[in-house]
């Protein structure tokens, strides 16, 4: 176990798989007491129990953070609970994919709905208690991390709605950034590229097939990568901030 992070409490959304679970497992590492925060009770106990027996602190909280008062409650209980909130990790998403034209407006919904209002309903309530942590923490700094995508910087054909959204968490975070650095807290985007997950599990048949072959013979990012890069920006020292991690497979040219 490591210490940069003892005495803090974290919070990771859609931490019952992937990137999440990667996150809050390497968070707890550091020291942190982590707090899981999905739909999937069955998959949160299980995380939670091994990091539990890993020597760390965890706490499982089901919710759906696309309802604004689930999302409220959570980051309510999660700072009560654990005393306090130093660090935000908004990593939920999804994505759906296929051409504009003759595209499901309900798989447009969904991804506006997880991808920015859940990350919005989190980030609003969390941000009070951010900047109490930076004000009485010893590192005298918090953090919030927003996961992006490279499709928050390149836009492709069949992902125009997703690109929508990751495009506007990093503008969202940019403007944030400014907004609350003089109060101590960092924001920082993490822009992974094609990471071995669940991510595209849910596609359509036809779909799902022609992103596999386009990521064919690639060696993927695994969600433990993606969790290294949100453990160094968040474990830096607080007069550094790393407000914007790329993270590509090396063989992705994307």
């Amino acid at each position: 176990m490591g210490t940069r992070l003892s005495g803090t409490a974290a919070l990771v959304t859609g931490a019952s798989s992937g990137i999440g679970a990667a996150t809050a497992r390497s968070l707890a590492a550091e020291g942190a007491a982590v707090a899981l925060v999905a739909r999937r009770r069955e998959r949160l106990e299980e995380l939670a129990a091994g990091i539990r027996a890993d020597g760390g602190a965890a706490l499982a909280v089901v919710a759906d953070i696309t309802d604004r008062q689930q999302a409220a409650d959570a980051v309510a209980r999660v700072a009560a609970e654990l005393g306090r909130l130093d660090t935000v990790v908004n990593n939920a998403g999804l994505m759906h994919v296929g051409p504009a034209a003759g595209a499901s407006p309900d798989d447009w919904d969904a991804m506006v709905e997880i991808n920015v209002r859940g990350l919005l309903h989190v980030t609003h309530a969390a941000l009070p208690h951010l900047v109490r942590a930076a004000a009485d923490s010893p590192r005298r700094v918090a953090d919030l991390v927003n996961i992006s995508s490279t499709a928050g910087r390149v836009a492709r054909p069949a992902t125009a709605v997703y690109n929508l959204t990751k495009f506007g968490v990093n503008g969202f975070s940019e403007a944030l950034r400014q907004e609350v650095r003089e109060q101590g807290v960092r924001v920082g985007v993490v822009e992974p590229g094609t990471v071995a997950t669940e991510l595209s599990s849910h596609l359509r048949d036809g779909v799902r097939e022609a992103i596999e072959r386009q990521v064919e013979g690639l060696e993927l990012l695994r969600p433990e990568d993606v969790a290294d890069a949100v453990a160094y920006m968040v474990t830096r020292d607080r007069r550094v901030a790393v407000n914007e991690m790329l993270v590509r497979a090396s063989d992705q040219s994307w």
